[in-house]
């Protein structure tokens, strides 16, 4: 919503085979950076579903190159026991591809019913895989598996489905890809646009000393919080996925302007001709209310001296240091 109102684009007419928002599922060329200066060979950082090192490593292993494809991996990702150990194995191993893996409980009903077996047998043989019943029920699951070997449904196929506990919707996938893809788009077209509708809503851990003054001071806490694993701060954990998106910012050649007390805003990160605006609340110790509180004396009320601005936004004396 915020990236219509930035950009006045209804993301309801993006087009969903744009090849160069494709692309960044399998590589970052798009972007106009190289995998070395992002740490990723994928430009999906941030992207819904596909932003996450797990989903990452996702795209890497399959190398997705359609649209049908982003919905199976989103499949794969919501479902238990359906991607770890199971098709992540069968395509590396090259026993199964991408688009012949169980990924939504609707590709097992479709693909039995392609194999010849009733309609009403392969909703069961769905239903009881998709709840993770296979292994509770081991004489019925035998049926089943005579069943499906009488139609030549191969070995690892019932393997897989034997070894999955839940099972996502093909068309919660499809929405959520959807959305996901309409964001992307922004971020490969009106790259401005995404990054301030990012760090407006996404990024609780901004930090304007840290991310605002170059790459290599953002490149520094980076190392940082890596350097300490899982001994780091939760607050530093959360902060690391904000710091590799303002890397990839500084990278493609986008730039924070200073906080300025009658230009930035409150809480939204604003975009100007020369780069993207920090509200006033992405300053350390400067809350929300605050930010509320000063945003609204400087452009409703009049005052003449920092004293005077203090009492009227009832801010504290740290916030106006």
């Amino acid at each position: 919503r915020m990236l219509q109102d930035l950009t006045g684009v209804d993301p309801k007419t993006i087009p969903l085979d744009d090849k160069d928002t494709m692309s960044i599922f399998s590589s970052t060329t798009a972007l106009g950076v190289t995998p070395e200066q992002i740490g990723s060979e994928v430009g999906t950082y941030g992207v819904p579903e596909f932003g996450t090192k797990f989903s990452r490593g996702m795209l890497l292993d399959t190398k997705p190159t359609t649209f049908e494809e982003l919905i199976r991996l989103s499949g794969l990702s919501h479902g238990t026991d359906v991607w770890l150990g199971n098709a992540q194995d069968l395509i590396n191993q090259g026993i199964a591809t991408l688009s012949e893996a169980v990924c939504t409980r609707d590709d097992i009903m479709v693909y039995l019913m392609k194999c010849g077996l009733e309609p009403n047998s392969a909703f069961k043989i769905m239903e009881v895989v998709r709840k993770g019943k296979a292994t509770k029920d081991p004489e019925k699951w035998k049926e089943y598996e005579a069943l499906m070997r009488e139609h030549n449904v191969p070995e690892w196929y019932m393997e897989s489905c034997k070894k999955i506990k839940y099972m996502f919707p093909k068309a919660h996938a499809a929405a959520y890809v959807t959305m996901a893809f309409r964001i992307a788009w922004f971020k490969v077209h009106i790259p401005k646009a995404y990054y301030a509708a990012y760090f407006s809503i996404r990024a609780k851990q901004f930090d304007y000393d840290i991310m605002c003054f170059g790459k290599e001071k953002v490149k520094c806490k980076m190392k940082e919080i890596e350097q300490q694993g899982n001994q780091a701060q939760n607050k530093d954990k959360d902060m690391y996925p904000v710091l590799e998106l303002v890397l990839e910012m500084y990278e493609r050649k986008i730039r924070f302007l200073d906080v300025d007390l009658y230009k930035s805003h409150s809480t939204k990160f604003l975009v100007e001709e020369d780069g993207i605006r920090p509200p006033l609340n992405s300053i350390p110790g400067l809350g929300e209310v605050a930010a509320e509180g000063v945003y609204k004396t400087v452009h409703e009320d009049t005052f003449d001296c920092i004293d005077e601005l203090q009492a009227k936004s009832h801010a504290g004396k740290v916030v106006m240091e």
